[in-house]
C-alpha cells in the first residue's frame, strides 16, 4: 500500500471514529436543549435574520418578535430598513391559516392575507414565515444532527464561550459531509447556545464553500412573556393592519 494510500485510509477512518464518538455527547446535548425549550410557552425578542437566496446574500433584517407556542402565533415588526415600518401577524386557529401583512412606508395602508408560501412573502425568502422563531431554529439543528448521527457522520465540538447580546453562551459546531451536503441544510452549523437556560441563540449555517446560507439570531430574548389575545389580534391599536 503507497504512503498516500495509507494516510488516506487514517484520515478517514479517524474522522470516522471522530463522528462516531460524537454521537452520545451529541444526543444528550440535543435533549437537554429540547428539554429547555420545552417549558417555554411564549417569548419576545428582536431577530435578526439574514439569508442567502439564489447564491445572493440578502441584507440583514432586524424584527420585533412576539411568539407564543400554541396556537402557534407570531407578530412581527420591522424595526429597521430595509423593510422597516412593515408588520406580519399570523396564527394558526385564525384566517385560514393565512398571514395578515403589509409593508412600510406609503404602502403600509395595504393589507392583505396570504398564505404563508405565497410568493408575495417567499420573494427573497429560503422559508415560510412560519418557519420563525426558537423552536423552528432548535427543530432544524435536531434533524440535521440526528440524521447525520444515525449515519456516523456528525463531527461535533464545543468551541468555548463568546457573549453575545449580553448573555453568556456556549458554541457548538456541528459538521457534516460536505460531499453529502445535499442531504443537509448546511455543511456546517455554528451554534450559540445560552449558558444558563440552554436555549439557543443563534445559528450560522455555512455550505461546502464556507459561504455563509442562513444566520437567525435572538436578541433581549424575554422568555415566557406576559402574552394575551391582544397581542395576536390585527385590532390591537397599537399595530397597523
Amino acid at each position: 500500500m503507497s504512503p498516500l494510500l495509507r494516510s488516506a485510509l487514517f484520515a478517514a477512518t479517524a474522522l470516522a471514529a471522530q463522528a462516531i464518538a460524537a454521537a452520545p455527547g451529541a444526543e444528550q446535548w440535543l435533549r437537554d436543549a429540547e428539554a429547555a425549550y420545552k417549558r417555554v410557552q411564549s417569548y419576545t425578542a428582536i431577530f435578526h435574520k439574514q439569508q442567502r437566496v439564489a447564491g445572493i446574500l440578502q441584507p440583514a433584517e432586524t424584527i420585533f418578535l412576539k411568539c407564543r407556542r400554541a396556537p402557534f402565533s407570531l407578530y412581527m415588526k420591522w424595526i429597521r430598513a430595509p423593510h422597516e415600518g412593515s408588520e406580519l401577524l399570523y396564527r394558526a386557529d385564525w384566517n385560514e391559516g393565512r398571514a395578515r401583512a403589509h409593508r412600510g412606508g406609503l404602502l403600509s395602508f395595504f393589507t392583505a392575507d396570504l398564505d404563508p408560501r405565497d410568493p408575495a412573502l417567499m420573494a427573497d425568502n429560503l422559508r415560510p414565515v412560519t418557519s420563525t422563531g426558537i423552536g423552528f431554529l432548535l427543530q432544524t439543528v435536531a434533524a440535521n444532527m440526528r440524521k447525520a448521527i444515525e449515519r456516523g457522520e456528525l463531527a461535533f465540538a464545543d468551541r468555548g464561550g463568546e457573549t453575545i447580546y449580553g448573555r453568556h453562551t456556549r458554541i457548538l459546531e456541528m459538521t457534516f459531509p460536505g460531499e453529502k451536503s445535499g442531504d443537509y441544510v448546511g455543511q456546517r452549523f455554528v451554534v450559540n447556545q445560552d449558558a444558563e437556560n440552554r436555549i439557543l441563540l443563534r445559528i450560522r449555517v455555512y455550505d461546502r464553500d464556507g459561504q455563509l446560507v442562513e444566520n437567525y439570531a435572538y436578541e433581549n430574548l424575554v422568555l415566557d412573556a406576559a402574552l394575551g389575545e391582544a397581542d395576536f389580534d390585527p385590532n390591537n391599536p397599537a399595530y397597523r393592519f
